[in-house]
C-alpha cells in the first residue's frame, strides 16, 4: 500500500497534537506513538476538541494511538513525523528505530526546529528519505510548513512532501540549503535579538516594544512578506535606510542578561506564570483564546485570498 495516506506521528505533546489534527483534518489515517499514559489517553479529546475548532468532523476510527511500535501497519504508512523533545541524541536513536523498522517507500521526518537535519539522520543507511518537517504552533493555524532537506535528502521526494502539504492547506516552503534555523526561525530570532536588545537597553516598556511590531510592519506582514514590502517601498529608500541603522543594530552573539536572568530564575512565561509579565491559569486562559481567535480571523485572510499569494478565482 505504498500510496496510502497513513502517518505515524511519533510523540504526542502539543506538536505532535497539532500535527497529527492537521493530517486528520485532510482525510489520512493518523498512528500516534506515545510511551506516556497520561498523553496517550488524553490524545483523542484533544483531537477532537481542536477539530471542533477548526469545523471539521473527527472520524475516530481515522486515529490510533500506541504506547510503542510493535502493531503498527508499518507498510501501509506513508509519511513518519517525529515530534520528540530537542534532543540530538534522542532524535537520532528514532531515528536509528524508524529506518529498522519501516517499509523502504516511508518518508522520515523530524519536526525538530533548532538541529540540523543532516545531524538527526547522520548513520543512517536510506538518509535520501530523511528530511525536516517543520510546522509552528499551533500546527494546525499557522499555514506554513518548512520541508527541509538534509545533505543527502532525495529533491524528489522534498517536492513529492511538499506536495502533500499544499493538499492539506498548508504553504509549504522549500528550504533547499540545511542551516541552523531555516527559515522561520533564523527571521523570527533575527527579530526577537533587537527587540530584547531594546528592552534591555532601556528604550521601550515590553508592551511598548510589542505594540510598534504590532501595529506596523507587524500588521503589513500578513498582507505582503518583507522584500514583496521592499518593492512597494522602493529598494533605493530600502538601501538609503540599511546604510545609516544597520551598524547601529543588534549584533549580540549570545542572549541578553534580561532573558538569561529569567531563565536562572525559572521564569519562562505562561508555563511558569511570570515571564516579563505574571500570569495565573485565568489570564493564560483568556490570553490563549484571545491569540488563537486572531490567528483565525488572519487565516480567513490567507484563505479567501490564497496561500500561494494570489487571489482565488471567483466561484473556488
Amino acid at each position: 500500500m505504498q500510496g496510502s495516506n497513513r502517518a505515524l506521528i511519533v510523540g504526542g505533546g502539543t506538536m505532535g497534537l497539532g500535527v497529527a489534527v492537521v493530517l486528520l483534518a485532510g482525510g489520512w489515517r493518523v498512528d500516534v506513538v506515545s510511551p506516556t499514559a497520561a498523553t496517550r489517553e488524553s490524545l483523542p479529546k484533544r483531537v477532537m476538541q481542536a477539530m471542533q475548532r477548526l469545523n471539521k468532523p473527527f472520524d475516530a476510527a481515522a486515529l490510533g494511538v500506541h504506547a510503542d511500535y510493535a502493531r503498527l501497519p508499518w507498510a501501509e504508512i506513508a509519511l513518519v513525523v517525529e515530534n520528540v523533545r530537542e534532543d540530538l541524541a534522542l532524535k537520532q536513536s528514532v531515528f536509528a528505530e524508524l529506518e529498522r523498522l519501516s517499509a523502504p517507500h516511508t518518508i522520515l521526518s523530524s519536526n525538530s526546529s533548532s538541529f540540523p537535519i543532516s545531524e538527526i539522520g547522520k548513520g543512517l543507511k536510506t538518509q535520501a528519505r530523511m528530511m525536516g518537517l517543520h510546522f509552528f504552533m499551533p500546527a494546525y493555524l499557522v499555514p506554513l510548513v518548512e520541508v527541509i532537506r538534509g545533505e543527502a535528502t532525495d529533491a524528489a521526494l522534498a517536492e513529492k512532501v511538499g506536495d502533500w502539504m499544499w493538499a492539506l492547506g498548508k504553504r509549504p516552503v522549500q528550504v533547499k540549503r540545511d542551516i541552523p534555523g531555516f527559515l522561520g526561525n533564523r527571521m523570527q530570532h533575527a527579530l526577537i535579538r533587537e527587540a530584547l536588545n531594546l528592552l534591555q537597553s532601556g528604550v521601550a516598556s515590553a508592551e511598548d516594544i510589542d505594540a510598534a511590531i504590532r501595529y506596523s510592519f507587524g500588521f503589513r506582514l500578513a498582507a505582503a512578506g518583507p522584500l514583496l514590502q521592499r518593492e512597494h517601498a522602493g529598494w533605493d529608500m530600502s538601501f538609503a535606510v540599511a546604510q545609516s541603522l544597520y551598524p547601529d543594530l543588534s549584533n549580540m552573539q549570545t542572549p541578553p542578561p534580561v532573558i538569561e536572568d529569567m531563565v536562572k530564575q525559572g521564569r519562562f512565561g505562561m508555563k511558569s506564570g511570570q515571564g516579563l509579565m505574571a500570569w495565573d491559569a485565568d489570564s493564560i486562559a483568556e490570553e490563549k483564546a484571545r491569540y488563537e481567535q486572531a490567528l483565525q480571523t488572519v487565516l480567513q485572510v490567507f484563505e479567501r485570498e490564497g496561500l500561494d499569494g494570489r487571489p482565488k478565482p471567483e466561484g473556488s
